[in-house]
């Protein structure tokens, strides 16, 4: 396949080796929409607007650093790319990287945190008052023509719940927790921090895994997803949380058991849910959650990360951590 297009540029800044053109593709440019700036490094820019499992490895033959969002790079392929010392990750998350295969290579991964501490924590709040205030069953109404036909001059019979003194869990409490946090006292909401699953002791601040289960009316994800937290949601924490109780998962689709949320959706035993990430993704062979159709469940297609003012904050730091590595100063490394 040909690349969308091939960049050459000679610039040498001052610490760097520049014996060598450096090779960099990016696999999936496709996932990101703002520009990125040139690094100021000697080397030659492939972009591809996508890119499958099996034209991974092809693709980033010589290549010296790759750039990918979601493309797995898994040790099997790994294995095939000596020329390989950099892959900077265009997200918060790397659970599309293989780290330890990377660091028996000698690999350097690094990602960008924080960068959408106001683009992911709004879009949580737009979940959380849209689904008390049955935004999506409303407007139903109104497509419906209820509004229009209606005797009253409202349609009111929908319940509609405010958030100002409910209790908000935050599951992770990593930089959009926080960011999710900061926007939600302000509303009244009083906050609860989960401890660790399966934690022996509590930190202090924290509350215990069950307890926020119980006590929430609102539960919010902010969780890497690893072998620990998949599934963290099932099932069994299901029949914990309150029947009125809203989830929230706006960090990867793994976290939640996404059978037993349509289950406890579908049965009623949730008062709704807010998903902007599925385990698949794109979700081309189905899920329980597309399978449904329900005013309690909003899913949006994993866009809580794409404002353009955090892209262009991505783009910048990815531009950053590439130059980093090249000057022997890498940064944000995860491996």
């Amino acid at each position: 396949m040909v690349p969308n297009k091939v960049l050459l540029y000679e610039m040498k800044p001052v610490g760097y080796n520049a014996s060598a053109m450096q090779k960099i593709i990016f696999l999936d440019r496709g996932t990101v929409t703002v520009v990125f700036r040139k690094p100021a490094i000697p080397h030659e820019w492939i972009d591809y607007d996508h890119t499958s499992p099996e034209e991974t490895v092809e693709r980033l033959r010589g290549a010296a650093i790759a750039v990918t969002n979601k493309v797995k790079l898994r040790e099997a392929d790994l294995a095939q790319l000596p020329d390989l010392k950099f892959i900077a990750i265009t997200a918060t998350g790397f659970d599309n990287i293989d780290l330890p295969a990377c660091r028996t290579r000698g690999i350097t991964v690094s990602n960008v945190p924080g960068y959408a501490r106001e683009s992911v924590p709004e879009h949580v709040l737009m979940l959380i008052l849209a689904l008390r205030r049955n935004l999506p069953a409303y407007r139903e109404a109104v497509q419906a023509g209820r509004w229009q036909t209606s005797t009253q001059p409202t349609v009111n019979d929908i319940p509609i719940e405010d958030i100002y003194g409910t209790t908000l869990g935050l599951i992770g409490y990593g930089d959009l927790a926080k960011g999710v946090e900061r926007l939600c006292r302000p509303f009244g909401m009083q906050i609860l921090i989960a401890e660790h699953k399966g934690a022996s002791a509590l930190r202090p601040g924290r509350t215990s895994f069950e307890d926020v289960l119980r006590r929430a009316d609102i539960i919010s994800l902010h969780s890497p997803l690893n072998d620990q937290t998949r599934h963290i949601i099932g099932a069994s924490e299901f029949s914990l949380m309150k029947r009125t109780a809203i989830l929230i998962n706006a960090a990867r689709g793994g976290l939640v058991d996404e059978k037993a949320l349509a289950d406890a959706l579908r049965e009623g035993r949730l008062g709704g849910a807010g998903v902007d990430v599925l385990s698949l993704e794109p979700p081309k062979s189905g899920n329980p959650l597309l399978d449904i159709q329900l005013p309690n469940l909003i899913v949006t297609p994993h866009i809580a990360w794409t404002s353009r003012q955090a892209q262009e904050i991505l783009a910048e730091e990815v531009v950053k951590n590439i130059e980093a590595f090249a000057a022997g100063k890498p940064r944000n490394v995860v491996s």
